[in-house]
This record gives structure tokens, C-alpha cells and sequence, in this order.
């Protein structure tokens, strides 16, 4: 009996007949000679039928199957360069597990708005599953770093009584007759698990309803956010740089067909080497002046200024100091200009702008009530958060890497609704 395996491992079986389950991409016709592109999940083998090698009913299963159809293939592994993948199986048999129909995607152009209609469908396609693979990778890179540089996972709450970033973006709902709101971000949560465990990160959805229609929002993303005790904004940008540089890494030694499939330069990720360059924002004004970008003091960057900064540059770049008008409520004040906070955020070149956002907190408990006031916050929402300036508060750092825009910068796609498998923007929640 042949033994089941996977594409992903089809070169470990060379000459051996094996059998792998999946769904054909496409068909070529050549009469006597069928080639199918199988594609299981792990990769995708051409699959060579040759009607003399096969009973009639297994030659008229693999003249007729039709796109994406359910499948069994059964042969031989072969070594071929020539071949996708380097391996061709030479078929034996095959059973079609299920017929699919005419099949909505074609091996065609389409229009994004059919394939986003599509999506539950486009998924299949190699640049997405391409996509979605190196998510998976850049995942698992982040939570391998933090769990191996002694973070501790604490997962924060979705329903929150308030905002993190700003009243302007909240998902309101009911909450047994008071308000509660979609999670903007884990970060306060965070910053009261930190001061019990030292070291942590939630990693998990937020939700902003901005009313953005640009190729870098989306509704509903995925955010890993660490939290640090005794530790300054220079260490938390120290921290920065390792992990993304870490997440360029795994991506590179272990996404190489998906980047080639992306034609991704990868040159570009391998310039992606510690240390950073670090800019103030005094700074990056001047940069975007001799660009023809100007911006007034005090204005925080929007997605031109980003792209102008981050092309400045062949590898992330850190802007830090912004000021403190710009930035959330609990960013911690310079001590050198109180007009300053302590931010930092971290552009990616070749136009994928900001990519973290952190920096010090304030852990002053006077100038934390002072900010929740200039910022016209319901101060009783924060009674627990204040607690943290009150027993027992320290200096601390944290930030927040968006999963998606990471994504995007890896694979080097436009648009980061590619990014997330059923992506919720302003005009789609379907399907």
C-alpha cells in the first residue's frame, strides 16, 4: 500500500510510490499525456499521467477532472528539475474524491472586487496561499523570540469599558445595559500584568473604526504587544530592532518558494540587520522638508511623510520624541523638553511605513491624571489604571507590532488586505 505523505516532504520519498491528497490548480491536455498540478496544503507537484501506465477508469479520472476538484493521486517520485518544486510524480492511479463545478476563478484576471467577493475561494491561489504562509512564519517568529527571551504570554480582554487610542475609533456595544467597547489595544492590561510578571505580551484582534479607505487600515487586525518593567525608551528600542530583525530572518530561511512565488527582491529583507537607524522627530521634519513634504510641528505623520521617511533609509528606521500632543494619553513625558514624549515609532522602507508603535510610559501617577484630563477622558474608567502609578510603579516600556502591515512589508504585497485571511475594512464584512 503506498504510504500517504505531504508535497511539502515529497523529496524525502524519491523513487517510492506514494499517495497524497489534495485539490488540482490545473490541468494541461496533451492527448495521451496529462499533466496536473496537485496542491496539498504544503506545496504543489505536477502530476504526469500517461495513458498506457493506467486503467481506463483512472485515465478518464484524470482526463476529466476539473479545477479544484477533490483528489487522490497515487505514484512514483521523481526527481526533476524541470519540474515545479524540482519533484514530478508519475501516476499510477488516481481517485476524484469530489467533482467540483465550473470553478468562479478562473486561471484568469479578475477585478479585486470579485475576489474579495470570492475570497473564501481566493485563498487557493498561489499568492495568497503564499501570503498567508508567511503570516503563519512571521507569527511564529514573534512568539518564539518573546517566549525565548523570558516574556510571558497574558491575553487581554476583547469587551473593554474604555478607550486605549482614542475615543474617535471605538466599537461601541451593549454590555448588559451599560457600554463597553471592541479592544483597541491590550496595551493598559498589559501594563498591569507587567508589574506581576515583569515581562509580557498579549497577542490577539484589535479594532478600529476608522473611516480610512487606504491600502494600510484595516477594521479588524492582529497585534503582538509587549511589555516591559525597568526598562527606558533606548531598551525598548533595543527590543524593536532584535525581534524584527528575528522575523526577517525566519522569513528568509524558511519562506523561500513563497517568495519566489511573491517575486519578492529578497535582497531588500536581507538588509534587514540590527542596529536600526534612530531619527528624532525634529529630525525627520527636516528630511521631509528637503523632500517637498513639509510638515508643521506638532502634526503627527500620515502616510506620505512615512513613505518619504522610511525610503530614506534601506532598513527600518526609528523616529523618536514626538510631541506629546500627537501621541496617546499615557506616553511618558522627556524630561529634558516636557513638550516631548518619550515615543518612538518604527518605519519600514520601500513604502510600508509604520510598523510598531510604542515607546515609555508615563509612570508618574500626577502626570497620568493630568493627561487623562487634557485628553477629556472619563477619569472613573481609569480608577484601575491609576492604581498601577499607585502601588508599586516603575519605569516601563512596550509597543505594538501590527501582524498585517509586517506581513505586507515581508511579502512585499500593495495592499494589506492580502495580509489576514478574511480581512474587515470600511466597505466589506462579507464574507
Amino acid at each position: 500500500m503506498a504510504e500517504q505523505v505531504t508535497i511539502g516532504r515529497i523529496g524525502e520519498y524519491v523513487d517510492q510510490v506514494v499517495s497524497i491528497k489534495g485539490w488540482l490548480y490545473n490541468r494541461r491536455d496533451k492527448g495521451r499525456l496529462q499533466f496536473l498540478l496537485v496542491r496539498d496544503g504544503t506545496g504543489t507537484i505536477q502530476a504526469v499521467a500517461f495513458k498506457r501506465d493506467l486503467e481506463p477508469a483512472a485515465w478518464e479520472a484524470a482526463a476529466q477532472v476539473t479545477q479544484e476538484s477533490s483528489l487522490v493521486v497515487t505514484g512514483i517520485v521523481r526527481a526533476d528539475d524541470r519540474a515545479p518544486g524540482g519533484y514530478e510524480l508519475g501516476i499510477t492511479d488516481l481517485e476524484i474524491v469530489q467533482m467540483a463545478g465550473e470553478y468562479p476563478i478562473a486561471l484568469k484576471s479578475h477585478g479585486v472586487d470579485f475576489l474579495m467577493e470570492n475570497r473564501h475561494l481566493w485563498l487557493r491561489a498561489p499568492s495568497q496561499w503564499a501570503v498567508l504562509r508567511v503570516r503563519a512564519t512571521v507569527i511564529r517568529a514573534v512568539r518564539n523570540w518573546l517566549d525565548d527571551h523570558d516574556f510571558m504570554l497574558v491575553d487581554a480582554p476583547i469587551l473593554t469599558p474604555a478607550a486605549c487610542e482614542g475615543t474617535t475609533t471605538l466599537f461601541e456595544t451593549e454590555y448588559f445595559g451599560e457600554k463597553a467597547y471592541l479592544s483597541q489595544s491590550g496595551q493598559l492590561y498589559n501594563e498591569a500584568a507587567m508589574e506581576a510578571f515583569g515581562k509580557v505580551y498579549c497577542f490577539g484582534p484589535a479594532f478600529r473604526a476608522e473611516k480610512s479607505k487606504t491600502r494600510r487600515h484595516l477594521i479588524e487586525f492582529w497585534m503582538v504587544e509587549p511589555e516591559m518593567a525597568y526598562v527606558d525608551l533606548e531598551g525598548c528600542m533595543e527590543v524593536e530592532e532584535q525581534l524584527v530583525a528575528h522575523i526577517a530572518q525566519e522569513v528568509l530561511a524558511h519562506c523561500r518558494p513563497e517568495l519566489e512565488i511573491l517575486e519578492r527582491d529578497v535582497s531588500k529583507l536581507e538588509a534587514i540587520t540590527a542596529p536600526f537607524p534612530r531619527i528624532s522627530y525634529d529630525d525627520a521634519l527636516k528630511i521631509l522638508a528637503e523632500a517637498g513634504e513639509p510638515l508643521d510641528w506638532g502634526e503627527d505623520f500620515g502616510a506620505p511623510h512615512e513613505t518619504v521617511l522610511g525610503n530614506h533609509f534601506d532598513r527600518p528606521v526609528f523616529v523618536h520624541r514626538y510631541p506629546a500632543q500627537c501621541k496617546a494619553f499615557y506616553m511618558a513625558e522627556d524630561p529634558v523638553d516636557p513638550k516631548l514624549s518619550l515615543s518612538v515609532d518604527l518605519l519600514a522602507p520601500e513604502g510600508y511605513g509604520e510598523i510598531i508603535g510604542g515607546g515609555q510610559r508615563a509612570h508618574d501617577l500626577a502626570l497620568l491624571e493630568r493627561r487623562i484630563a487634557e485628553h477629556k477622558l472619563p477619569q472613573e474608567a481609569f480608577a484601575w489604571y491609576l492604581d498601577l502609578r499607585r502601588y508599586g510603579s516603575v519605569p516601563h516600556s512596550g509597543f505594538g507590532l501590527g501582524i498585517e502591515r509586517t506581513v505586507a512589508w515581508m511579502c512585499g504585497v500593495h495592499h494589506i488586505r492580502e495580509t489576514i485571511p478574511f480581512p474587515r475594512t470600511m466597505g466589506r464584512i462579507y464574507p
